[in-house]
């Protein structure tokens, strides 16, 4: 709907060119791009590498070196390694902003990657930590690199696969002087064996990023790895050998040789390397005196980078941590903590909005917190042969679990998990760290596969993993009964959550997930939950996000804009006072009153005469053939185009665009249209929040019952189905409950129960003095649903008036009978009966062909059958035909 201003003055447009010039020249300021301060050098660097250096390998290197930099004038640098599967060309932006901060920036493509030789060994210190080594060799040889004597100033930064090399090269060389380094892993032992249960499905897509035509098994990975991973996938456990090789490309092994200032980012939303990863690598650094600042945000491998404003916030801590280890510039950053966690979303349906906290030193993740008792009986629970079927706690798919909202999403198998829930939440609980649980379990085998699971689940809407993060753990040494079993106490992934006053927390113990190996034989489980969870808790101090400064520079912009808005919505409501906003009495109480109404394009008429009342309680049925000019009568009916002449009123205002009266009408015109990424409920909440009216007018709830999509309400749209996204807008146009319902097709997409269903809301709607005006192409149904129709043919209305006197008298009669083999013969052997027709039961129509009733009536008693029922039969379909006459294709108008 759009308000349509009066033509600009002179002076408007005096006031409109200066808010033009300021937007021009401060958007003009930030936006306009830079030319590059930078030159990319692309070289192939041959380094000896491997165990004695035994091995030549061909890395494929760009150098990002600042146009400034000089023997003169010589620069710091940055080693920037990519994440697994990717190429010196992943992290080509973050090389560009290094290198326009005044670095310079050596990006290279690892072993096994891209045009690069050598195989993969997974970050091995004998290979691609070697690899770097030489490439700060190369570095120190250049005269415009920034040195300390003959040591070159260098920085490691990388992500992920590029996190751990980062951390394995400092301790191997003294020559980095800091670290920033991304959501890595700690020990890959833990990583891929949690609680001693193999993580296959990462596993698997690991190792699923190499190709090789000459090796397909292996790929390009070096035949070690190759065999541990084949092994580890085959029988689900690590033999000493392949936990020898993890442990080898491991931080954990050589974190108190790390001297260099560090600053570790996890991601929060992760379930490859979750928090506690991070959280090992932050105290086995801080141990040894190293400075540690740790971040946590919301993104990770399951949600790439997260929100804008988290990527602005860790660019900055990065910029700040390089710009004083290696730079020597401003103070040290310190080793502050700071997480977030989602807020909401943003106004304007753009993602997710997120809050920022920071606390003085780093925490851990077992801080003190809230104790929340859980009730539920010991269970049995079956454990399936391979762990197949087995529920969906997360994919392993970089950004895909976040996209589809598995966590959300996650639905147990019936026998194959036990739950135990607390009471309502009383208040909103925060939730930061690990949450830890003890369980009781028992098994005939003596030892158990489980998978703890902790659940939000709200007052309304359905239950959620945080994250999609879930605790796996093998068990021995239980007894066979559960009244025999020891507490074990099991922590759970650390997560950033709120839990919402009135929700309830559960944890769930399951014997299977896709993502986890599982045992091949079937057995029973007993388990049971040791009375509470611990959900801990850290005091952190809210913090100004990075883009604060922006505010501050748009405000002039902002400003600017309001005043010349100001000025022509001042003049704009003056010319409005002078619009007619007379009420005419005659029909202040009656929904809609059209007249004369008449609509014109350049080269065709779409509506050349239409009159029409919609009056309290009616389900008025809008009918006509493609082109009758249905559709543009709606949407001049809407406010959303002018007629060319005609009158509307609507409770007895005229309707111009924009009218204040259109708030009492609620309207589906054109189809459905919705934010993907959103839920149903928060579709329909921005709706209605962008009304400016308060939520108590919405009715929300009987908007959700309309929908009738009961809990996927909540989930988001993009995975609605056409029918379920038809269902939803028809709610949205009831919300408020509006006087006046204009729907145009609301069945189509809809099967036929559904339809059966819109069928009774709308008569229901109707009640209470409301009425509805809804356009239909299924006759049966507006038949069967409507009091009245308005049939349109060419541009005109043929015919209006209550259903059964549009139908009229019929040539055709529904008998009931006592006895329909009976009834038939009598029937056939009436002069004038033309044809009969069994209809189902006992249950007969009859072409009477001008036969009085009242004889075919007579003839059946004198033969000894009973009528139950005598009642007209000519269909809608056949009144609507006979009006248009069999004209139901397009007559070159458009609607």
């Amino acid at each position: 709907m759009r308000l349509r201003l009066p033509s600009p003055s002179r002076r408007q447009l005096i006031v409109g060119a200066v808010v033009v010039v300021l937007v021009a020249g401060l958007v003009g300021w930030a936006v306009v791009p830079k030319p590059k301060s930078f030159r990319a050098i692309d070289q192939l660097i041959t380094v000896r590498t491997g165990p004695d250096d035994s091995a030549e390998v061909t890395l494929d290197t760009t150098l990002y070196l600042p146009k400034s930099a000089s023997a003169a004038d010589p620069v710091p640098a940055v080693l920037l390694a990519h994440g697994f599967g990717g190429t010196k060309q992943s992290v080509r932006g973050d090389a560009e902003r290094f290198a326009d901060l005044g670095y310079a920036v050596l990006a290279w493509s690892a072993q096994g990657f891209g045009r690069s030789t050598g195989e993969i060994h997974v970050d091995s210190p004998d290979w691609e930590v070697k690899d770097a080594q030489r490439l700060i060799d190369w570095l120190a040889a250049r005269p415009d690199i920034r040195k300390d004597g003959t040591d070159p100033r260098v920085a490691a930064v990388g992500g992920s696969y590029g996190g751990a090399l980062s951390l394995l090269l400092a301790a191997q060389d003294t020559r980095v002087d800091a670290i920033v380094s991304m959501i890595t892993w700690n020990d890959l032992v833990n990583v891929f064996l949690p609680g001693g249960v193999f993580k296959k499905q990462w596993a698997g897509q690991f190792f699923g990023a190499s190709e090789n035509p000459d090796d397909p098994q292996c790929g390009r990975f070096a035949k070690d790895v190759c065999h541990a991973y084949l092994d580890l996938a085959t029988t689900g456990r690590a033999t000493p050998a392949t936990e020898a090789l993890l442990r080898k490309s491991s931080p954990s092994q050589v974190l108190d040789k790390i001297k260099a200032p560090t600053l570790l980012v996890q991601g929060q939303i992760d379930t490859l390397f979750p928090l506690s990863e991070g959280d090992a690598n932050a105290r086995g650094i801080a141990a040894n005196g190293t400075p540690v600042r740790v971040a946590w945000y919301t993104g990770g491998h399951d949600s790439g980078t997260g929100p804008q404003s988290e990527a602005d916030r860790l660019r900055q801590l990065t910029g700040q941590w390089l710009d004083h280890y290696l730079k020597g510039n401003g103070k040290a950053p310190g080793t502050s903590f700071t997480y977030s966690r989602v807020a909401g979303l943003n106004a304007q349906g753009r993602g997710l909005v997120t809050a920022a906290s920071s606390v003085e030193d780093y925490p851990g993740l077992d801080g003190a917190g809230t104790t929340v008792d859980l009730l539920g009986p010991a269970r049995q629970i079956a454990n399936p042969p391979d762990g197949n079927p087995a529920p969906i706690s997360s994919l392993p798919i970089a950004g895909l679990s976040s996209l589809l909202g598995v966590g959300g999403l996650a639905q147990e198998i019936p026998g194959q998990h036990a739950d135990f829930v607390s009471e309502p939440l009383g208040a909103a609980l925060d939730t930061v760290g690990a949450p830890r649980v003890r369980i009781r379990a028992a098994s005939p085998t003596g030892e158990a596969t489980l998978f703890v699971k902790l659940y939000d689940v709200p007052a309304k809407g359905a239950p959620s993993i945080p994250d999609g993060l879930i605790a796996p753990v093998h068990l021995t040494g239980l007894p066979k009964d559960i009244a025999d079993a020891v507490p074990v106490s099991v922590t759970l992934p650390a997560v950033v959550h709120r839990f919402e006053a009135g929700s309830r927390v559960r944890v769930t113990v399951a014997t299977a997930d896709s993502g986890y190996w599982a045992p091949p034989e079937p057995v029973v489980y007993s388990v049971a939950v040791d009375g509470a969870i611990t959900l801990p808790a850290i005091a952190g101090t809210p913090i100004a996000s990075p883009d604060a400064i922006w505010r501050y520079v748009l405000a002039a912009l902002v400003a600017a804009i309001a005043i010349g808005l100001a000025v022509v919505l001042l003049i704009a409501r003056r010319r409005a006072r002078r619009i007619d906003r007379s009420v005419t009495a005659e029909h202040v109480d009656t929904p809609l009153v059209v007249r004369g109404l008449r609509k014109e394009y350049k080269n065709f008429v779409a509506v050349s005469k239409v009159d029409f009342t919609v009056r309290r309680g009616q389900v008025v049925g809008l009918l006509g053939p493609n082109g009758a000019g249905k559709t543009t009568s709606l949407r001049v009916l809407m406010g959303l185009t002018r007629p060319t002449s005609g009158e509307i009123f609507v409770f007895g205002h005229r309707l111009l665009p924009g009218s204040p009266v259109l708030s009492r009408v609620g309207a589906l015109v054109e189809g459905p249209g919705f934010l993907p990424h959103l839920t149903g409920a928060q579709n329909l909440e921005l709706y209605w929040r962008a009304t400016g009216r308060p939520a108590a007018d919405a009715h929300f709830e009987e908007a959700y019952d309309i929908a009738g999509l009961g809990t996927a309400v909540h989930r988001r749209v993009r995975t609605y189905s056409h029918g379920m996204e038809q269902r939803l807008a028809i709610a949205q146009a009831m919300l408020g409950l509006p006087e006046l319902l204009v729907l145009d097709e609301p069945t189509d997409g809809l099967d036929p129960p559904q339809i059966a269903e819109m069928r009774k809301v709308l008569r229901r709607y109707a009640t209470g003095g409301r009425a509805v005006l809804v356009s239909s192409h299924l006759l049966a149904e507006v038949e069967q649903t409507c009091t009245d129709v308005v049939v349109m043919h060419k541009g005109e209305v043929v015919a209006a008036g209550p259903v059964e006197d549009i139908v009229g008298d019929s040539p055709s009669v529904q008998l009931d009978v006592s006895d329909v083999d009976a009834a038939e013969k009598v029937l056939q052997e009436l002069t004038g009966v033309r044809a009969v027709a069994w209809s189902g039961g006992r249950g007969l129509v009859v072409d009477i062909d001008g036969t009085p009733r009242a004889e075919v009536v007579a003839a059946l008693v004198r033969a000894g059958v009973g009528i139950d029922r005598v009642a007209p039969r000519r269909r809608l379909e056949d009144a609507f035909l006979s009006l248009v006459g069999g004209d139901t294709k397009a007559s070159g108008e458009r609607s």
